[in-house]
Parts: structure tokens; C-alpha cells; sequence
């Protein structure tokens, strides 16, 4: 997720505040830094790729003239990290300046647009069409302000953002709009300030004012004037005091950066349905060419590999083989050839294995493509298709939004490939779109109505000395990675397998009151299962369930369970499954004393062998 900082100054140079308000963003993560400052009725912008401290060496940040301005630290999600993509963005005039967190679907028909009129683009963003369509607008309309072409550009965007507007026809204004993306107000007597956080303005003042979905606000040394988008009407609403000290508003409150991120996770699988049909269906295009594709990948993202492996078999009858990359070379690296597919799947794009198996197969001439949500990375660049996955920087070690956002595109490339090879009938095709649609607000009702019951479920067992995760079908990954989560930062020796192997071995294990974690979607498997609670119940195991609404047999059998909505389709399960696993390692690590966004001797990105 980008950072956008603005501010409007009774006195004093605006690019400095900018400056350090950013630098007060950078947990946010980001690849590229920007400021656009208003003087005497000239714009002047200064950006460039690579950490704050870096471009401010080079280009010196701070001289930017003028008591007005924006600041923006950007992810990449269209277009490299290099400096024609840096924010701010400006118009084909130079006169109109925008900084934009979110994504734009529609962008590509908007920039065609634009380009027959005769616009000439500079990046290869999304954003940069914001600016060109307020040009566009106050040049069919001069007697618009700049409030009212910003009102008219954004009925016309599909997407999330949250934009701060600067022209040299109003150099005492900023405009802002906010959908889907987080933005604040912040006050003072002397100033105001439009934010992506309120860490950035909180040295500066504890007055803010959130701004909504949906709702447009003019920022001057006046104050700020709040109005809705869809009808222009005024809006009233005071400021709050905030009272968080800077590390809690760095994290919005939460007390770790993981509890924080497993809350965004309905906002990052918004994002993720919002990637472009056009790198799907190429992608989609490539996997149906392949004779043999690998899902390759480490850790969490090999647990999204392992699910989407039954996704593409069930949706598309695609037999594709989830390999670990550190077991990659030995195990398919002498038979890979010229008609074998690799996907690979990194969050970081970095991960030294995964990039190993990919420089082998790419040696013996096979196709390599890759899912990450680092553009740049090296995975993107030795990669013939690459998707961003477009869930924003992960600041918490064990991966959580990421995961969700994996699985979501995955499955999106399961249904792509699906109705390129006419496997589902476009009944069932809709049907499916629908519910993926729908899986954001799913998971936002989970973590509303199952984060307490999880906390109680952890406290219950926060003595134990080891857990089972186990499930059937797809639940199977789901399973590996409600294990994996509870290892990384609890501790707790786990073991996850298919319900059906439990009886080759592990239940040899099971004794009175050792907790077994069931993952029990209604699905195929459901019967099964059942069988495998009642083995464990026998031998006195005491089972928490995860099950779907009104599943009365399992709730009979389990001692604890958690509740997910009813009526989600088997592919997509993992999703909306795992949200209470994430929970349940995050409370477990609590209640032991063990602080979750770090855990020990793990890294974010692994980039050694």
C-alpha cells in the first residue's frame, strides 16, 4: 500500500514537513518516493526510485518551494519501480499534480482514451490517468473548480484510491477523494493535512478526521469541506482526538503489525479481484499450452500451491504437480523440458530456492511464470507472464494477507483456464465468479464474529504440548498452513496431514485431551471426516472444529469450534478457512508470552539456501 501525505501551511516550507511525514510512513513499504509543492502559481515536483533517505541525497527533497503540497511513498502495482512511475503524476500541461493509493481496473480504456484526444503519458501507472482526466475535464469545462473536476474524474474510475489533487489555478487548495483506501484529515491552528495514516501528521497534531468511501474534501487554510461523491451534498463531522501513542498509530492500534494485517485481509482480496482479466488470460493461455505444469514455491505460498493444485483439476482438469523449490532440482530438474510450465509463487519474488528452481528449469528451455506481489523483483523479470498479487507490503514474519490473496488469484487462474478449455458450464462459471466476489465481506464476518471465541480457544490450550491440523481434499493445505502458522510464532510442535493418513502413524501420538484441529468445510469429503473426528474422539484427542454455519453433527462432536459463513464452494474454501487458524496462532503466541511479528531465527524474505 502506498503512503499519500498533504499539507496546507499558514507559514514555513511545506517540503520538509512532507518529508519527514513520509519517512514517518515508511513501515507502510514502498519502492519509490515523490513530492509536488505549489510557489507562485508554478508546480514543482521532485521524485525518484529507491528509499527515502536515498532520493533525498540526490535530489535534495527539502528545497521544493511553497506552504503547499503532496508526498506520496509508492508499491508498486502497475508499471516498474523506476522514476517515470514514481508519484506525483502531473497532466501534459505540468499544471495539475495527483499522488494515488489503490488500483484503477479500468485504467487501460481510460488512458485509450485519452491518448485518441491527443494526451501523451509518461508512466506506465494507473494513476497517471487521474491527472490527464481532471485536465481533460476543466479543459471542455474552464469554469469548473478543481473540486468539481476531480468530482467529475472520479465518477468515471472503476477501482480503489484515495487521491490528493494540486493545480496551479487554485494554489491554496488540495483536493482528496476516498474509496476503498485508507484516508485522514489531520488540523491544527496553523495548518491541515490529508494522510494514508494518521502516524504521519500525529507529531504535528492528535485532531483528525477520517475520511469515508465514497466522499470528496477540499482541504484550505480555511479548513477542510467534507462532500459525498454520488451527490455533491455536505457532510458534517467533527474531529476526533487521538490518543495513540506513534508505535500504536503506526499499526492503527492493534498491538502487532500480524493482527493488523489479518484485519486488512478483506480489503487485500478486494484488491486481488481487481487484477486484469488481460494477464489472466494470458497467463490462463500458457498453463493450457503446457504438457506438465509445476506449481513451485516455499513455506506459506507452497501451502497456496498445494490448494490451487486441486483447483486446477477440479475447475479446468489441469494435473498440475505443487512442488517444494528447495526439493525442485533434485526431484523434476533432469526431466523439465521445452514443453514443461513452471508457476511460481513468491511473495517476495526474492526467494533464493525458488529462483534456484526456476534458473534450472529456465536452462532447459522451459516456460516460467511467476505470482508475487513485488514488481521488480527478479521473479517478475525472468518471468514470460507475471501477475502482481497486489496485497500491499507485509510487515508481520508469518504470512497472513499475502496467503488469502495467493489463493484468491490462483483461483482466478483456475476459472480462467477453465472457460478457455470449456470445462464448466457457464451456469457454474458465474456461480463461482460470485462467490469469489463475495469471499471479502465472508472473511470480515469471521474475524467480526470468531475473533473472540479463537482468543477463548487459545486460552483454553495454551499449555498444550503439541497439535494435529488435519483435513481432507484442498482442506488439506489448509491444514499445512494453520500448522505452520502456529509453529512460526507460537512454537508449539505441530503436525498437519490428510485426515486419512492420521491412521499410518501419527494418531499413535494421541492421547486424552491432545488437541486436534479439524478443518471441515460441506464438502465431497465431508462424510470421511467425520470418521477420522470420531478415531480422534476415541482415543480421547479433544477436537476443535472449524465448521460451516448450522453443522450440528461436528458441533456435537467437537469439544471448541469456530463458524464460517454456509454455502462456500470447495475450490475456494481455504480462504475463508484459514482466518481462524491465522487467530488461533496469533492468541496462541499471546497468552505463551511470544511476540508474533517476529519470530525467532525467521525471516520475511529467505534469500539464502
Amino acid at each position: 500500500m502506498c503512503g499519500i501525505f498533504g499539507c496546507v501551511l499558514k507559514d514555513g516550507n511545506a517540503a520538509p514537513l512532507i518529508h519527514a511525514a513520509l519517512k514517518r510512513l515508511e513501515y507502510r513499504g514502498y519502492d519509490s518516493v515523490g513530492e509536488a509543492t505549489l510557489f507562485e502559481g508554478k508546480l514543482y515536483v521532485k521524485k525518484d526510485r529507491g528509499m527515502i533517505d536515498e532520493v533525498h541525497k540526490v535530489h535534495n527533497l527539502d528545497d521544493l518551494p511553497g506552504t503547499i503540497g503532496v508526498g506520496h511513498t509508492r508499491w508498486a502495482t502497475h508499471g516498474a519501480p523506476l522514476e517515470v512511475n514514481a508519484h506525483p503524476h502531473v497532466d501534459c500541461s505540468g499544471q495539475i499534480a495527483v499522488v494515488h493509493n489503490g488500483i484503477i481496473e479500468n485504467f487501460s480504456e481510460l488512458k485509450l482514451e485519452l491518448e485518441n484526444r491527443g494526451h501523451t503519458f509518461q508512466s506506465k501507472t494507473d494513476t497517471e490517468v487521474i491527472a490527464h482526466l481532471i485536465e481533460e475535464t476543466l479543459k471542455a469545462n474552464p469554469s469548473l473548480s478543481l473540486a468539481d473536476a476531480v468530482l467529475e474524474t472520479v465518477k468515471k474510475l472503476e477501482g480503489s484510491y484515495a487521491v490528493a489533487a494540486l493545480s496551479q489555478r487554485e494554489p491554496d487548495k488540495i483536493v482528496c477523494v476516498r474509496n476503498e483506501s485508507p484516508l485522514v484529515v489531520g488540523i491544527n491552528e496553523n495548518a491541515i493535512y490529508c494522510a494514508s495514516d494518521i502516524p504521519a501528521f500525529l507529531p504535528l497534531t492528535n485532531k483528525a478526521v477520517i475520511i469515508d468511501d465514497g466522499e470528496i474534501v477540499i482541504l484550505s487554510l480555511k479548513g477542510y469541506e467534507i462532500k459525498k461523491i454520488a451527490d455533491s451534498s455536505l457532510v458534517s463531522r467533527e474531529p476526533k482526538l487521538i490518543d495513540w501513542s506513534p508505535e500504536m498509530a503506526v499499526k492503527q492500534g492493534y498491538p502487532h503489525f500480524m493482527l493488523k494485517e489479518i484485519h486488512e485481509q478483506p480489503e487485500c482480496l478486494r484488491n486481488t479481484l481487481r487484477v486484469q482479466e488481460h494477464y489472466i488470460d494470458l497467463m490462463s493461455s500458457f498453463l493450457d499450452r503446457a504438457r506438465e505444469c509445476f506449481l513451485v514455491a516455499c513455506g506459506t505460498s507452497y501451502h497456496a500451491c498445494l490448494a490451487s493444485s486441486y483447483m486446477f483439476s477440479k475447475l479446468a482438469f489441469l494435473a498440475t504437480y505443487p512442488v517444494i523449490a528447495s526439493e525442485f532440482v533434485e526431484q523434476h530438474g533432469k526431466s523439465v523440458n521445452i514443453d514443461s510450465t513452471i508457476l511460481a509463487v513468491s511473495q517476495s519474488g526474492e526467494t533464493t530456492d525458488t529462483l534456484a528452481a526456476l534458473n534450472c528449469a529456465r536452462q532447459r528451455a522451459a516456460t516460467v511464470l511467476g505470482l508475487t506481489n513485488a514488481i521488480g523483483s527478479t521473479l517478475t523479470r525472468i518471468s514470460r507472464v507475471y501477475i502482481c498479487q497486489q496485497s500491499g507490503p507485509e510487515i508481520g514474519v508469518a504470512a497472513t494477507k499475502t496467503f488469502t490473496s495467493q489463493l484468491s488469484v490462483l483461483a482466478q487462474l483456475a476459472l480462467g483456464l477453465a472457460k478457455k478449455r470449456g470445462k464448466i458450464s457457464q451456469d457454474e462459471m458465474d456461480f463461482l465468479k460470485e462467490k469469489l466476489k463475495k469471499l471479502p465481506a465472508t472473511v470480515e464476518t469471521i474475524i467480526q464474529t470468531q475473533e473472540e471465541k479463537m482468543k477463548q480457544i487459545a486460552k483454553k490450550y495454551k499449555d498444550a504440548k503439541g497439535f494435529f491440523f488435519l483435513g481432507r481434499g484442498i482442506s488439506t493445505a489448509t491444514a499445512y498452513e494453520g500448522r505452520l502458522k502456529l509453529m512460526e510464532i507460537a512454537y508449539v510442535p505441530a503436525i498437519a496431514f490428510p485426515a486419512g493418513e492420521s491412521k499410518h502413524g501419527p494418531i499413535s501420538l494421541v492421547e486424552p485431551g491432545f488437541p486436534v484441529v479439524f478443518i471441515c468445510p460441506k464438502d465431497e469429503t465431508y462424510k470421511t471426516l467425520i470418521g477420522n473426528i470420531m478415531e480422534m474422539k476415541a482415543r480421547g484427542a479433544s477436537i476443535i472444529a472449524v465448521i460451516e454455519e448450522g453443522d450440528e453433527e461436528v458441533r456435537r462432536l467437537a469439544d471448541d469450534y469456530v463458524e464460517v459463513p454456509k454455502g462456500i464452494p470447495e475450490v475456494l474454501s481455504p480462504i475463508p478457512f484459514v482466518i481462524p487458524l491465522q487467530l488461533l496462532a496469533y492468541y496462541m503466541a499471546i497468552e505463551r508470552g511470544h511476540t508474533p511479528d517476529t519470530p525467532r531465527n525467521l525471516a520475511k524474505s529467505v534469500t539464502v539456501k
